[in-house]
Parts: C-alpha cells; structure tokens; sequence
C-alpha cells in the first residue's frame, strides 16, 4: 500500500532506493502501482523532467509532470529541478542510443493521492507537512506528494510573527493540522498552532524567578511583547532600544494563569536571532483533533480551536 506523504520523505528509504535502482526494480514497481521518489536532475526545453534513477535514466514527460485541474504553469515544473519528485512507472521505451528508458508520471501518483488520501481527510486530523514557500500572509507547505496547502500567518503559532520566515526554512519538515477542506476543489488550508501547545502546558515550563532566553516580537508604546515559545508571549515595560527579531535574556516576574499573562523584566538584548528552531509539538497520540483550548480554566477569555 502507496504512503502519501510530501516529497523529499521516501528518498532515502531503503524499499524506495532498491526499486529505483535498477530495471528489475523498476518493472516490480510498475507491476505493484507503488509510487516512489527520485531526484530532478534536469528539465529540457520541453519542460520534461529527468530524474535520477541510480544508473536507469528515467524521464517525467511535461503532460505528467504534475495534476491541476487549472492550467499548468511552466514554473511549476521547473522549479522542480534539483528537488526530489514522486513518481509511478508508466512503461519503458529506448533512447537514440538503445539505452533503455524509464517513463514515469508524477501526475498519476498526485491523483492517487488526491483521491485515496487528500479527499478522506477531515479537519483536525494531523498530518506531515513540507514547507514549500512563503509569502508575507502565511506558508506553502506539501501534504502529500507535492500537492500544495497553505498555512495562514495566523495559523503559525499564538504569538505573532511579522512573515513565516521567523518560524520556517524552505524544506522544514513539521506537523499540521486539516483547519478545512473543500471537497469540490481538493483545496486543503493547514494550521500548527494547535499542535505547539496550550498556554498552561507552554507556562508550565518557566517559574518566578528564572531568567530565560526570548525573542523580541512586538513593539508597542506600553510595552515589548517577548517571545518564551511559539505558543507564550510575556510582556515587559517599554523600551526605546530595542527592534523586533533581538534575543533577550528575560527575569520572570509574575506568571498569572487567570489572566493569561507573563510579566518579564529585560535583563539584557542581543543582535537578531535568525535561527529557525524545530518546534516541540503536543499531539495527541489518536492523530486527531476535535476541540483545542488555549486559554487557562480560569481564565474568563476563552480562546480555542473546533474542528
């Protein structure tokens, strides 16, 4: 049975490299309909993509190059160069050279995909996810097999960021969760922020008294919102000499659960901390979601999530 999951996690698995690297292994993979991975070498000025089958030259023609039903753009399938791609065997033909060839289609193992897992998703279920690309409003990630999902900036994390790029790198591997689905278009919207916590299991972490590490996140004329973890954001007095995106070292003063608030005193800042850090995740171990709840019991502000 196919593993639906974004490209770049079968590669370097061992079923996956005996397959694709030779003839024989090839034919078995065609006769069983699996779907494997390869690396894109190479585009032709057809827009047909060469894949890298450990000695078996393999081609995805432009027709099988990705499934949309909207037009295909050509930069879709360029940017696939140098990244690794899914794929099922279509068949063998021979080059100018009798060197035989294999004819592979990524657009078949998007559609099973689609069909056998995209389409029996239901929100709240957690799944894996790749980041694509970013844009200001929120992240691209792959959920399978090269189809495309995105991740609002607002369903990142509960403290906020000013551009995804604060939380991800192109390629991170991460956790997320089905926010909503439509079912007509196949379209998939992700969150992650119910998987990094609640407030009490993220304050839970720090005391009164510690001086800890955070990120400066916003600056307002009544104070600076500091960063603890993506999901906890303490405030401290205001200051003039700071930017968003420092390090700070931090004094915990108070941590108030009824009122969901964490006062910090800044002890120090440094220059700006550009490290993506992987994320601790809280999932639960069914996979699923049906309610997350944020905020504290005895906090009369109730934040949550249903699905």
């Amino acid at each position: 049975m196919n593993k639906y999951l974004p490209e770049g996690f079968l590669i370097g698995n061992a079923e996956n490299r005996e397959l694709t690297s030779t003839l024989k292994g090839l034919e078995k993979a065609k006769e069983q309909d699996k779907i494997l991975e390869g690396m894109a070498v190479m585009c032709d000025s057809e827009l047909n993509i060469s894949v890298d089958l450990y000695g078996v030259k393999g081609i995805i023609p432009r027709a099988e190059a990705l499934y949309s039903e909207e037009p295909q753009k050509d930069i879709a399938v360029i940017t696939r160069t140098g990244k690794p791609v899914c794929f099922k065997v279509m068949g063998f033909s021979k080059d100018e050279e009798g060197r035989t060839v294999a004819i592979l289609s990524r657009r078949m193992a998007q559609l099973e995909c689609r069909q056998n897992f995209v389409m029996n998703l239901v929100a709240g279920d957690i799944i894996d996810a790749k980041v694509t690309h970013m844009e200001k409003f929120g992240a691209f990630v792959d959920i399978g097999c090269g189809l495309i999902s995105l991740m609002t900036i607002d369903s990142i994390s509960v403290s906020r960021i000013s551009h995804p790029k604060d939380r991800f790198s192109v390629g991170m591997n991460l956790k997320a969760v089905v926010k909503s689905i439509d079912y007509d278009t196949g379209r998939v919207y992700v969150s992650q922020k119910e998987l990094l916590g609640t407030w009490l299991e993220n304050a839970s972490e720090f005391s009164v008294g510690q001086t800890v590490a955070g990120t400066i996140r916003s600056i307002e004329d009544y104070g600076v919102f500091i960063e603890l973890a993506p999901n906890l954001t303490g405030l401290a007095e205001a200051r003039s000499d700071l930017t968003v995106g420092q390090s700070a070292a931090v004094y915990i003063k108070n941590i108030i659960p009824e009122r969901m608030k964490i006062k910090l005193v800044i002890i120090d800042a440094a220059k700006k901390d550009s490290a993506v850090k992987t994320p601790r995740y809280f999932c639960p171990p069914a996979g699923h979601i049906s309610v997350w709840k944020y905020s504290p019991p005895e906090c009369s502000k109730v934040i949550e999530s249903v699905f």
